[in-house]
């Protein structure tokens, strides 16, 4: 899982295109967006890989990267489908990262990463805490490295068990899980 706002794009970019391809492991963002201008987001996430916005019902699977839908809360079902959710906004913002955070980790519990990136408010925050406290792994950008720092600082400030690092180390790490889930 990966969340951003303000200031993500760029590092977004540069994660997803360091990924192995494939990369075996599926990954979804979640990214603060307009919601009443047409988006050209996946044009500007022009990467190696295929990015999807899932429709409601539509499996998670492993190896494919997925994008919350514009305006449309993303939630993981039980049965590790998604679920589109027009309910009000959380933290300003539809979609909200601690929602999709959070419902990530009641599915997966201990084997969910989330990854929070640059932002300007403090969406993401409690949903990382959320997997740190369930045993999954929190890493958010430096706040030192991030264009807005609130977002990481927030989670930072919020739960002693979250990972700072700057951006070519979540690179690293991500490489390194790739690598441990290939076989």
């Amino acid at each position: 899982m990966i969340g951003g706002s303000a200031g993500s794009m760029p590092v977004l970019v540069e994660l997803l295109n360091q990924l192995p391809s494939p990369f075996f492991i599926p990954v979804v963002i979640i990214l603060h967006r307009l919601k009443n201008v047409e988006s050209e987001l996946n044009r500007l996430l022009s990467v190696q890989q295929t990015i999807v916005e899932p429709e409601d019902k539509e499996a998670l699977l492993p190896g494919n990267i997925y994008l919350a839908p514009q305006n449309y809360h993303l939630l993981i079902e039980d049965d590790s489908t998604f679920s589109l959710d027009y309910s009000e906004p959380v933290n300003y913002s539809r979609p909200a990262i601690d929602l999709s955070f959070s419902s990530a980790v009641s599915v997966f519990g201990p084997a969910v990463l989330g990854v929070l990136l640059s932002g300007a408010n403090k969406d993401g925050a409690a949903g990382l805490c959320r997997i740190v406290a369930a045993g999954g792994t929190g890493i958010v950008q430096d706040p030192l490295t991030a264009g807005f720092s609130m977002m990481p600082q927030a989670a930072i400030d919020l739960c002693s068990g979250v990972q700072p690092m700057p951006v070519n180390d979540i690179i690293h790490y991500l490489r390194q899980i790739s690598t441990a889930n290939k076989s």
